[in-house]
């Protein structure tokens, strides 16, 4: 339905949000619910329009999908020609020359000098599942490190990788097994680089000895564990710990790669080189494109037949993650998504400086991957999780879409397109502040 048609239907009294809503809670599984009773008709740039045909300032991206904005107009351009020539043939039958491109681009990307290849999927959890079955074949071991408050993926395996319970890891069990973890630093909470470190060497005594485990797997940024940068020193101990035993390296870069952080991926800030690298998201602009990039003699370990899937790099994703890759680097959007974190962590401090006893923390060093701690009276160990749902609340019905993560459900994340413009920051950021006032003077 074209969105005049849509807006003809609501004045009809045909369908609006709440008959929409109704519908799917009809017609769809509870546990896929949504954020808001806000269905979507168009969208362009940072903007979306409801079947309403109310505007909102979109400052989730889909979850940080959309990095160069809804329907850019290159990637539109590149996917429509992709339709006029070929839709699907799966690549594991008769492959395409598109395919091979991206896969040449990624790895002169990827970090690190070493020689690089690639392999596609459809989804972030199928790309970790893939570089897990890709690190075992690699080493012959079984074991399998991640780390608290880190998220991995919806499959079983993934879930079992998983630091966080509720909603994703409920009433789901067994996970797999040979998955052990460890503590993620994260200094606000009393968790140090150190403690983290030694927690793991216990756990290489205790649980599984170094020379069983094939991988550890983190975040460069924790993405629904809260949007905790990993430091530096700790990643870099992490590469040494790996090279020392033989381990392979996987930093998932589902949420933070393609510009989002501010370098084409995040792992470049501890200036390692992972083994290997999990992408999705950001990736193609809205369409479905997964991969895994990482070190040629680790990603050969698998004979022919062992990877792959049915839509895996499809053409239609390979056309629009070449079109993402020409605009990030034709408009300059990684080096963009520095600017963007500095203008949106200066306004979110100045608010954190008006409720110092709401605010514990605004992490905004990672380009346009933001977050806000949401606390009571001051403590990062007293988490806000009710004034979050009242700041969500007053954002949606004032026009912004914002997102929300962390263990205790007290984290607000931004994730604005890099594409966003200085005009439409300073409206959103307006009216996030009218929001949160708001949210405080209610409660």
């Amino acid at each position: 339905m074209s969105a005049t048609l849509a807006q003809d239907a609501v004045q009809a009294g045909i369908v609006g949000n709440a008959q929409w809503q109704e519908r799917k809670d009809a017609a769809m599984a509870r546990g896929e619910g949504n954020l808001a009773p806000i269905f979507i008709d168009r969208a362009e740039g940072s903007q979306l329009w409801d079947v309403e045909g109310r505007r909102y300032l979109d400052f989730g991206t889909g979850i940080a999908v959309v990095n160069t904005g809804h329907l850019h107009p290159k990637v539109k351009s590149a996917v429509a020609r992709q339709l006029d020539h070929l839709s699907h043939s799966c690549i594991m039958i008769t492959p395409y020359a598109s395919a091979v491109e991206l896969a040449e681009r990624l790895n002169a990307l990827a970090p690190g000098d070493s020689p690089k290849k690639t392999m596609f999927v459809t989804t972030g959890a199928e790309a970790v599942e893939n570089a897990i079955k890709i690190a075992r074949s690699h080493t012959g071991r079984r074991g399998i490190v991640a780390f608290d408050g880190g998220y991995h993926g919806r499959t079983m395996m993934t879930l079992g990788l998983t630091g966080k319970v509720a909603p994703y890891k409920t009433r789901f069990g067994p996970f797999p097994g040979e998955i052990y973890r460890a503590p993620y630093p994260i200094a606000g909470h009393g968790i140090s680089e150190e403690a983290s470190l030694k927690a793991l060497d216990t756990l290489f005594r205790t649980d599984l000895d170094p020379s069983d485990c094939a991988a550890m797997i983190l975040e460069p940024v924790q993405g629904e564990g809260g949007f905790y940068p990993a430091p530096t020193a700790w990643v870099r101990r992490l590469r040494e710990i790996c090279d020392e035993h033989g381990i392979v390296l996987i930093a998932d870069e589902v949420q933070t790669g393609f510009g989002r952080t501010g370098k084409m991926f995040a792992s470049e800030y501890a200036g390692i080189e992972p083994d290997m690298m999990t992408m999705a998201k950001g990736m193609a602009g809205g369409f479905p494109i997964a991969g895994v990039v990482g070190k040629a003699a680790i990603m050969d370990a698998v004979d022919p037949g062992g990877l792959g899937g049915t839509y895996a790099g499809s053409p239609i994703g390979c056309a629009a993650a070449l079109a993402v890759l020409d605009v990030l680097e034709e408009e300059g959007l990684v080096e963009r998504a520095l600017a963007i974190g500095a203008r949106f962590g200066s306004a979110l401090k100045d608010l954190q400086h008006a409720h110092p006893d709401l605010i514990g923390e605004v992490r905004a060093d990672r380009g346009a991957m933001i977050a806000l701690e949401l606390v009571q009276d001051g403590s990062m160990e007293k988490p806000n999780a009710a004034l979050l749902k009242a700041v969500m609340a007053e954002c949606h019905k004032r026009g912004l879409i914002i997102l929300a993560c962390g263990m205790y459900g007290n984290v607000i994340r931004f994730l604005p397109a890099l594409t966003i413009s200085d005009d439409e920051m300073v409206e959103g950021l307006g009216v996030f502040g009218e929001a949160f006032e708001a949210a405080v003077a209610a409660g």
